[in-house]
This record gives structure tokens, sequence and C-alpha cells, in this order.
């Protein structure tokens, strides 16, 4: 398997939430926070008060996302830094 490019992973995973993950080889993690940024929006899109700005009603979603950015970049790094196996 190829070694993964952190920014290049990083770059996937800011256009295309999970995509990061994929890249580097963990495609069911990468699927598992894609359910998790869409049930986390959909829970706090109903439970947000009226007034709410659209940061507010998609949080979960989003804090979902912020922290998966971070984890793909660090997967990705972890990934080229490995010796190279046959």
């Amino acid at each position: 398997m190829r070694r993964p490019d952190p920014r290049l992973v990083l770059a996937a995973a800011i256009l295309l939430p999970g995509m990061g993950h994929v890249l580097c080889g963990a495609v069911r993690r990468g699927l598992m926070l894609q359910l998790f940024m869409i049930l986390g929006g959909f829970v706090t899109w109903h439970l947000a008060p009226p007034g709410a700005s659209l940061a507010g009603k998609l949080a979960g979603g989003l804090f979902v996302y912020a922290m998966s950015l971070p984890e793909a970049w660090r997967l990705a790094r972890l990934r080229s830094l490995a010796p190279a196996t046959l």
C-alpha cells in the first residue's frame, strides 16, 4: 500500500468528510465518522432552539467533523513515517 501524503489526506478530509481516513486505508472508520456526523447534525438540528444559528443547529455533526480532521492527519503522518513492508 502506498504511503499517504498527510497534506493530501488533510485536504481530502476537509473537502469530503471521512475521505481522509479512507485514503489512509481506514475505510470502516471513515464511513463511521460520516454516519456520526450525519446523526450528530440530525440530533442537534431537532434539539436546538428555534433561534439558533445554522452552526448551532448542526453543532453535533460539526463537532465530529472537527475532531476527525486532526485524526486523519495524524493517521496519515504515522503511516507515512512507518517503515516500508513488503
